[in-house]
């Protein structure tokens, strides 16, 4: 990560390598959700860049601070999904066991 405009250390333009709008989106939604975020946004300079800015305006805490606390919040919600749908998936497979058809069973020697 790199600041890329950082007049005062409430408001900063933050230059996120090799990323794009998957990130940048889930990113934008997180840091809007903080109640000491006045605005963010973000927008690629180009298609053919893997780069995105982040524009973050914040009223009592730092910039920076409240991005890294954004990606941590964002990575806490990622692990949240993945166990949920991991448990889901398997209470699945112990609910509908696999059928024993002779198709599933077939050796490829």
């Amino acid at each position: 990560m790199e600041c890329a405009s950082f007049r005062d250390q409430w408001n900063a333009t933050f230059i996120l390598a090799e990323e794009d709008h998957t990130l940048a989106n889930a990113l934008r939604f997180t840091l809007n959700q903080d109640p000491q975020v006045i605005f963010c946004g973000y927008s690629i300079p180009h298609p053919s860049d893997a780069q995105v800015n982040v524009r973050v305006q914040t009223t009592e805490k730092v910039a920076r601070d409240v991005l890294k606390d954004a990606g941590q919040h964002l990575m806490l919600r990622c692990q949240h999904i993945r166990g949920t749908f991991d448990k889901a998936v398997d209470n699945f497979r112990t609910k509908n066991p696999p059928d024993d058809h002779p198709s599933q069973n077939m050796d490829s020697d």
